[in-house]
């Protein structure tokens, strides 16, 4: 499932950090009474209506800037408009249209966008009244708010909810949602189009061709199988403004809307710091995961070629050392077809349900075989566990103090429990709880 995303939109020092925080419920972002606080751009989630929606809170425009850090701060801006499905531009009522807003207002009817005027800081009757100034930008209706007191910030959320675009958020099942991820020019399409057995994507040796994701449904062996084409993901250092920027954004969310990832790595090159910044990336998402060593035909070979491959490879991604690992070679078609038989698998173990007196057999046999450390003379006591949640799978430990828990004895239950029950290719959630 992705979820709508609403950029907070405007001149420095006009309260979008603090609306931001408002709508968050937490003082995520810095707030200060001095333009140019916030510069990056920041995320955060909040339900309103039945619907989750995320936020990002930007730096304050100030448009025709030559100063590097305005210029970057727009930069920044500009990306956050870029992925965003609607703005909320936030003016300023007690200065009035000025022209700066008319230059942002210009620049967001270029975007496309839906966008929702809000003018803050209507703390009283008067200052309402004043807001009627800003219908000069030509973006509709003003909205007058006080992001501080939290006046008209309920009414401006049910505008975002009717000024949405109508698709579907909860988007409709189609299958296992397959995203394939990588650096550049490692062979994501040159996959697709071997799995689709037709020219689906354009191919080409240039790295960064395909700059959108784009989804391929499928019928795989009788299952329904949405097959997700991503850009390449490059080091944050490296990605060039622009296009290609936007691309990584919908690479990312991408991600966010598969429920596998296929991490294609170049078996001419090894495993780099990059493929392990996209695999963390996928884990950090709660999805399944399937290692793909493409190229596979460019690799001269002996008897134990596929074992040292294999160990270098587990050694340089130990932290999804319960992935599955696959050798291809997407331009030969060679073994392209085990990808999906993977991912489905993965997709299935994402999905398992462990009965709760199966897991607590495994965990009472995991603490005797090694107790919890203790802590000031204090020992961690578990007194039962129960899954909560598939897709990822949740397990819940009851104990006695969840300060006690240390993260190596956090990753040896998650060790005993992948050992007893799989979960191959997913990641585990685990928490630990107060029983009270």
């Amino acid at each position: 499932m992705t979820k709508p995303l609403v950029a907070l939109v405007g001149r420095p020092n006009v309260g979008k950090s603090t609306l931001f925080n408002r709508l968050i419920e937490e003082p995520l972002a810095i707030v200060e009474d001095v333009p140019g606080t916030t510069r990056d751009r920041i995320y955060a989630d909040a339900e309103w209506g039945g619907i989750t929606l995320g936020f990002i809170d930007t730096g304050g425009l100030v448009p025709g800037s030559v100063d590097d850090l305005e210029a970057s701060v727009r930069e920044q801006v500009e990306i956050a408009i870029a992925e965003a499905d609607l703005i909320i531009f936030l003016v300023d009522v007690n200065e009035g249209p000025t022209a700066s807003d008319l230059e942002i207002a210009r620049l967001l009817r270029r975007s496309s966008k839906p966008v929702l005027l809000a003018a803050n800081k209507a703390d009283n009757e008067s200052r309402r009244r004043e807001a009627v100034e800003f219908y000069a930008l030509g973006l509709g209706d003003p909205y007058p708010i006080s992001a501080l007191h939290g006046m008209g910030t309920g009414d401006l959320l049910d505008a975002v909810l009717n000024a949405l675009p109508s698709e579907p958020w909860d988007e409709p099942a189609q299958g296992t949602r397959i995203a394939i991820v990588g650096r550049p020019n490692v062979g994501k399409s040159s996959l697709l189009n071997a799995l689709l057995g037709q020219e689906r994507m354009i191919v080409s040796e240039k790295p960064g061709t395909t700059r959108d994701s784009v989804d391929s449904v499928i019928d795989w062996q009788g299952e329904l199988v949405t097959l997700i084409d991503t850009a390449g993901l490059r080091r944050r250092g490296r990605v060039t403004p622009g296009i290609e920027r936007y691309s990584v954004i919908r690479a990312m969310r991408a991600i966010q809307r598969a429920d596998v990832a296929l991490l294609l790595l170049d078996a001419t090159e090894g495993v780099t710091e990059q493929d392990a910044h996209i695999a963390g990336y996928v884990v950090q998402e709660g999805k399944g995961l399937v290692v793909v060593v493409n190229k596979w035909d460019l690799v001269e070979k002996d008897t134990y070629t596929i074992q040292y491959y294999t160990r270098d490879i587990r050694e340089a991604l130990k932290f999804v050392a319960h992935s599955p690992l696959v050798f291809v070679s997407a331009s030969t078609g060679q073994r392209v077809k085990k990808t999906i038989d993977a991912a489905l698998r993965v997709q299935e173990a994402r999905s398992l349900r462990v009965p709760t007196g199966e897991l607590n057999r495994v965990v009472n046999d995991a603490v005797a075989k090694h107790s919890p450390p203790s802590k000031r003379g204090k020992r961690m006591k578990i007194y039962y566990a129960t899954q909560v949640d598939v897709a990822p799978p949740h397990f819940a430990f009851f104990v006695n103090d969840p300060d006690l828990v240390h993260f190596s004895y956090r990753r040896y239950l998650a060790n005993q429990v992948r050992e007893a029950f799989g979960f191959e290719g997913s990641p585990l959630a685990m928490s630990f709880r107060r029983r009270r």
